[in-house]
This record gives C-alpha cells, structure tokens and sequence, in this order.
C-alpha cells in the first residue's frame, strides 16, 4: 500500500460513504466532491459516493502501473488459481451481492440473482485462459528459420460500467483483462457503486495482488482523467450511444484502443404463424425484466396487422398479473433507478398521446408493494406507435413497450433495417425459411429466433452494429480475449551444429 494514499474508517455517526479501492485498501482520495446513492423502492438516500478527483484517478493507475510488471509476469498456472479461487467465493456468495443490487439498483433479487449468473459465466471463461491465447508456431518458413506468434497483456486497462448492471458488466471485462496478466481500474457506475468495491475485495480474498485490480467512483471527471491518461492502454465501456461516441473518439485519439457498447432499440418481428402464447410471454419478459432498463430489452415489438389485436390483449393480460414493488418481498418488478429516471420514462407517455398512439396500459400509477416515496413506473403497453414518434425513435431505457403495426416480414424487416441501433432483435415464428431468411437479412449484432433476449454465453462475443457498437472489439468471448491480449510475432533461426562450434564427434576429413 503506498504511503501517500489516505486510509479511511468509517464513522458510526455518519452516513456511510463508499469509497474508492486502490492498491488493496480504502482510500478516501483528495476530491470533497461526492455524490448520494439511493435505495430506489425506499426513495430515500441510503449512502454517499466519493466522486474521484483528476489526482484520485493517478493514484490508481500508478497503483496498477505498479503491479502490472508482477501479475504479467505470474505464471499462467497461478493466474488460473486465483480465478479459480474468485469463481468459488463469488458462487458461495451471490446472495450476499444480489442484496447490494436490489438495494442501490431496485431490481428484484431473482434478477440480481440473474445478472450475477451471467457474469459468473464469464468469470468460469476467464478460467479457460490458457486454450483462448496459445499462440501459433510456423516451422522452416525459409531454410532453418521458425516463426511463432506469442499473446502478451496489454498493460493498465480502464473499464467503465453502466447502472443496470453494476455486477454483470464489470464481470465481462476484468476477469478477462486479470487472467491475462493486465491491471485494471474500474471505474462503476455513481449510482449504484458499491458493487463494485465488494467485487475488488473478493478478489484480494481470492489472492489477488494488491494493485491488480482498482476501483474509482466519479463522474465525468474521473471518466477523462482515465481517456487521458497516457498509462492507461485501452478503454471497456457500455452505457448510452452519445457516450459511446465520445468515450470512442476520446480514447481512440489518445492512442488507446477501445471497446465502446451503446445503446439499442430492440426490435421483436412477431409473424401470423407464430405461438402467440409464446411470443406474448416474450414480450412481458424481455420489456419489463430490470424496469426495462438493459440495453437488450425488448422495446418495440412489429406485430404483423392480422394478428395484431390478438397479440396486443395478450401481453395486455399478461401484464396486469405483475407484481410491482420493492426487490425483496418477491415482485415480479422493482423501481426505476432514480427519481429524475422515472420522470423522464413517464413523460414518453404524454408524448405518446400527443402522437395519435394508443396507451393500453398505463403504468404511470402503479399499485406497488413498496413504500410510497418509491421511484415507482409500472409495465406500459403502448399500441399503434407511429414510427415517426419520439416513443419508437428514441432509447427509452425503462418499462414502456411499444406496438407498431406492419403489413409483414418485408415492412418489419425495413423497419429493423432502418433504424439507427443495430444491438439485439428477434423473430416469433414457426416458419423456418422465414427465420433463415431473417437472420442473413437482418442488419444486427444479436439475432434471437423465438428468443427475445438473445445475449450470447460467454464463450461467443457481446456487442452489435451501427450505433450498438463504435470499433470493432466486441465484450467477452474470443474477442475478449483479442482485446486484452497484443499478438507478438518472432522470426526465430538457429544454426546447426554442422555450422561450426564444438564438435565432440570423431575428426574428418572432407
């Protein structure tokens, strides 16, 4: 532990803070900046967060910068030990963080139970290190010459998570970026951070070496200090397509390279041959799961005309069987992640009126088994949605889903095609041509047939096209492993013995 960091102890007095994580310990950093963290069915402010200065956010990466020469050059064996290890404390202990998620994110506990499953799916990848970065070996290219190619760590990585998933998404990059033999500073979301922080600490349980694996809390300020800072090798981000842009050409001019995932506007293609049963369940699920709030949800369903009132009734009945209230008395949905969040949600519905659509269910008051101060939106169905409305152009990033009618596969597939976001889609159909045809046609990165949130395991790769992805480096998976990992080439020759030096064999004579 450097001596210049400054240790803090919490006070009983006070409300708690969450402070950063670097070099293995608590630090309070130089910043008097800070800001609160909610527990979003309460409404109220549960702790305060550090928000990291320019100064906080060096500490960190000269921490990293420290331990990297140590951790690249640990061997294989051990890196793989202290996954190991990680794997099994965080299995042991889900329950633990799922009750950090419910009570600074708002999603009910199977959820958070969820997010971690699929996070530990990644970290079970990171595991496997050894078979994804093996190198290649090219004998006798020329006369007595080999050529081999080696991956080595790219150094002092920075991440930086979204909200909605303040598990998930750190556990796609720096299980990863650790197993390869990088330092990461982590910088989480300032809304749900602690996360976070109790992630770092199972590590360090785990065998971690102090340093290896950094946390920052902040806002934009400590986000470019890490864009900026000239240590720091590459960027991890997910959140909103405007960050993206920017967290992309900031980093990318500083010479860094980038994994930049932004937003989406799924789309699910319902044909007339479709289980409507099916696709109805679908629809309820990948639009209300988390409040909506995840980039892969199911935002805009196409229901071809013929089957469009039937298929709108059933998601309608469907919804008024959800339960709405705080994540741990067993509700099927939980709240909004702020106040201002859910304001800005709600207000989609006004413009859905303004904009000749039919609000057929309309979850701005809710009846919630929560308290009342909650950040609070029920499941919205919105049908007969113009394309032209704000509510289907924009990422509404909460519980609304909108119906937009189309006259087939063709219209739907234009629709899809269209659009700005290229992340996730999904087809409800029986027709098997209709779905081959559908999954070459379809510009997207992530294509469900009669699968509405079609997120890859953890061994195939993350990411979408168009506006969804900016770069070409996609999360977790192969890509993952290319990402965190530089390939080195040699050229090798070795001259034989018959060349000259000792000769222990008997004289000749040529």
């Amino acid at each position: 532990m450097s001596q210049t960091l400054t240790e803090t102890q919490p006070r009983a007095a006070e409300t708690a803070t969450v402070e950063h994580w670097i070099d293995g310990a608590s630090v309070a950093g130089d910043s008097d900046r800070s800001g609160p963290v909610y527990n979003p069915a309460l409404g109220v402010e549960q702790k305060r967060v550090r928000f990291a200065s320019t100064e906080d956010v060096d500490l960190a990466v000269q921490a990293a910068a420290r331990a990297f020469p140590a951790w690249r050059d640990t061997s294989i064996a051990k890196r793989q030990q202290v996954m190991f290890a990680f794997r099994e404390l965080l299995n042991a202990r889900t329950g633990e963080l799922a009750a950090i998620l419910t009570s600074e994110h708002g999603k009910v506990t199977s959820d958070a139970a969820g997010e971690i499953a699929r996070g530990l799916e990644v970290v079970e990848l990171a595991c496997a290190m050894p078979g994804y970065t093996k190198g290649e070996y090219s004998e006798n290219v020329s006369t007595g010459i080999d050529v081999y190619t080696t991956r080595q760590p790219v150094g002092v990585v920075g991440i930086i998570s979204p909200f909605n998933f303040p598990a998930m998404v750190p556990l796609w990059f720096f299980p990863l970026a650790i197993a390869t033999g990088n330092t990461v500073v982590l910088k989480p979301s300032e809304k749900d951070p602690s996360a976070a922080v109790w992630l770092a600490k199972l590590m360090q349980e785990a065998g971690l070496p102090d340093g290896v694996l950094n946390v920052v809390h902040g806002d934009k300020v400590a986000v470019d200090a890490l864009l900026h800072h000239p240590i720091v090798r590459s960027i991890s981000f997910v959140g909103s397509t405007p960050i993206a842009q920017y967290i992309y050409s900031t980093a990318t001019a500083n010479g860094k390279r980038v994994q930049a995932l932004g937003g989406a506007k799924n789309h699910m293609l319902v044909l007339p041959d479709a289980d409507l049963d099916l696709a109805a369940d679908a629809a309820v699920n990948a639009g209300f799961g988390s409040a909506g709030e995840r980039c892969m949800a199911i935002s805009a369903v196409l229901a071809v005309d013929s089957i469009a009132d039937e298929f709108v009734a059933k998601v309608a009945e469907r919804m008024s069987r959800l339960k709405i209230g705080d994540g741990t008395r067993g509700c099927d949905m939980g709240p909004l992640i702020t106040r201002e969040h859910r304001d800005k949600v709600a207000g989609y519905l006004d413009v859905a009126a303004t904009d000749g659509a039919a609000v057929v269910v309309d979850g701005r008051d809710p009846e919630v088994d929560g308290e009342p101060d909650g950040f609070w939106l029920g499941p919205t169905l919105v049908d007969k949605v113009p394309t032209s409305s704000a509510v289907y152009r924009d990422e509404i990033f909460g519980p609304v889903l909108s119906v937009v009618r189309v006259d087939g596969y063709e219209d739907g597939l234009d629709l899809i095609n269209s659009s700005r976001y290229g992340n996730g889609t999904a087809i409800f159909t029986n027709d098997g041509g209709a779905a081959r045809r559908f999954q070459r046609e379809v510009t997207v990165g992530m294509v469900g047939i009669n699968v509405p949130i079609p997120v890859p395991v953890a061994y195939h790769s993350f990411g979408g096209w168009k506006d969804s992805l900016f770069g070409d480096a996609k999360a977790y998976g192969p890509r993952g492993f290319d990402f965190f990992t530089q390939e080195k080439a040699i050229t090798s020759r070795w001259l034989d013995p018959s060349h000259g030096g000792l000769n222990l064999g008997f004289p000749q004579h040529d």
